[in-house]
């Protein structure tokens, strides 16, 4: 695996197979058709340094594994988070690798969507990409929806920080999430110059932040918890009733939620300068710098747990608070870390909500969504698809609501966000496969002789990872601690499936895509 100077037309790739696909752009182009097979609309502001900012903001992993926590702590406590985290950054680090590969040969907004499209060849791209598509947008709606969660419990907890009294309820929750949400949405809308700036601060808020909360919980706690609590109790904190190997491996789902973003910025690819490299660098960095981050503030939250009953909240609860409480015995203190993590995360909803609806947009420039020639717009000045932004804001702030009647609904429905999000980089992975990768044009970033083994693995981790994923969390189960991500999923594809036969089968269009190649090779 390797960059190179030019990117090369693979051998294997008939030059009529090229047109058919797409259309085949010298490398030495220098017009403004970008990879997508569309003009630039959207200014390029955002370099390396920009770029991988906004990739460790969105994917903010310590912050998302600690306000996550609850989602797999029944499933063999401390450790379990712990050696789930690893074995999810070993998969994800095969995601990542041939993500890279990918964003490296088409940079583009569309990201997998488009990715899928030119893998799948000329007679099989159409479907190929539109059902990826459709299934990587919906899997970031789910995904903003849970981050906003995150973020506005967080508000409340603020609040409730220096108001004993005050008990949080799911309206509370409501409030904040539409305020946190929307303050975003007019970020991206009104101010989007501003953007990478709030993603250059939020990269520094996670990695300074999270330095000085890993130094005050490991050095405030009087009393730290001992060697076997973190590392070896797993099997006294097994509390879901599978085996201790079941149940280990469907609390993986945590270490997955908390660095499980990685095409996000794939979807500003027509943001960046130089995107060929810098969109495959900052991929590699997210994953890298994520696991690390989240690595190293898993162990000293470990430590710093007096009480891990706290840990189980719901999904309208902040139980990571309780832990800070139980670490400094300070309500300033206790502040203090929640105000950084506020922050961080309002930066990364604002980076999230960039991230979906330019998911969107490159799907209504290809007329694959309803209503495509008005979410296809971008406003000029702005320099931001106004309309698609709006709507997808509108679509998240209804899923933000679910939790006021069911916590459990709104629980599996962002869950579902890591399997949706998984299975649509499988699909360009599995047929880029089947096809010998044969319809495959490597960017200045490539695997090489490895790609094939790389591509399998990341396949075969996903396949199986998602089936563990929709398993009950807990056994005897009914009605209200069901997994439903399988029901959400099938019908998911239901949907997209009905729109396929509505309209797209007739009207959607097979995006132009631009495939760079060096002839002299």
């Amino acid at each position: 695996m390797s960059f190179t100077d030019k990117p090369k037309r693979s051998d294997s790739m008939p030059r009529e197979a090229d047109e058919a696909v797409g259309t085949v752009i010298d490398a030495d182009y220098d017009g403004e058709v970008n990879a997508s097979g569309h003009p630039d609309q959207l200014t390029r502001q955002y370099g390396l340094l920009r770029v991988a900012g906004a990739a460790i903001t969105i994917d903010n992993a310590w912050v998302v594994l600690g306000s996550s926590i609850s989602v797999s702590i029944l499933n063999g406590g401390i450790p379990g988070i712990l050696y789930g985290l690893m074995v999810a950054a070993f998969y994800y680090a095969f995601i990542g690798l041939s993500l890279a590969e990918l964003a490296s040969a088409m940079p583009s907004s569309g990201g997998v969507y488009h990715w899928a499209t030119m893998v799948a060849g000329p007679r099989h791209g159409r479907v190929v990409g539109f059902f990826t598509g459709w299934i990587n947008f919906a899997a970031w709606l789910f995904g903003l929806a849970s981050l906003v969660q995150v973020a506005a419990n967080t508000v409340v907890q603020l609040y409730a920080t220096y108001h004993s009294e005050f008990v949080s309820e799911a309206w509370h929750v409501y409030v904040a999430y539409l305020g946190v949400l929307w303050l975003s949405t007019a970020c991206v809308v009104l101010a989007n110059g501003l953007v990478p700036h709030t993603q250059s601060a939020g990269m520094m808020l996670v990695l300074l932040g999270g330095l000085a909360t890993i130094v005050t919980l490991a050095a405030m706690p009087k009393q730290h918890a001992s060697n076997h609590f973190v590392w070896g109790s797993f099997n006294e904190n097994n509390a879901t009733g599978w085996s201790g190997g079941i149940a280990f491996l469907t609390g993986v789902l945590n270490g997955a939620f908390t660095i499980g973003t990685p095409d996000s910025i794939s979807h500003m690819a027509e943001e960046v300068k130089n995107p060929r490299r810098n969109v495959p660098l900052g991929i590699l960095l997210q994953i890298g710098l994520g696991f690390l981050s989240a690595l190293c503030f898993a162990i000293v939250l470990g430590y710093a747990v007096s009480d891990i009953s706290v840990l189980q909240g719901g999904v309208n609860t902040f139980p990571l608070a309780a832990i800070y409480e139980q670490a400094t015995n300070s309500a300033g203190a206790t502040f203090g870390l929640l105000l950084i993590i506020f922050l961080s995360l309002l930066c990364g909803v604002t980076g999230t909500v960039l991230t979906a609806t330019r998911t969107y947009w490159a799907l209504a420039r290809d007329n694959a969504v309803p209503f495509s020639s008005i979410f296809s717009r971008v406003h000029a000045s702005l320099s931001c698809p106004v309309e698609s932004t709006i709507f997808v804001s509108i679509v998240v702030s209804a899923l933000g609501a679910i939790p006021i009647g069911s916590s459990v609904g709104f629980t599996n429905l962002t869950g579902s966000f890591i399997i949706l999000n998984s299975l649509s980089y499988a699909v360009p992975f599995s047929v880029n496969l089947l096809s010998g990768r044969r319809y495959f044009v490597p960017g200045p970033f490539h695997l090489g002789r490895f790609g094939f083994v790389l591509n399998l693995l990341a396949v075969l981790f996903i396949g199986l990872f998602a089936i563990f994923f929709c398993f009950p969390t807990a056994i005897p189960f009914d009605s209200t601690t069901m997994n439903y991500n399988c029901v959400i999923i099938v019908g998911i594809v239901i949907l997209i499936a009905a729109w396929w036969l509505i309209h797209a089968s007739k009207h959607y269009e097979m995006p132009h895509l631009k495939m760079t190649v060096d002839h002299s090779t």
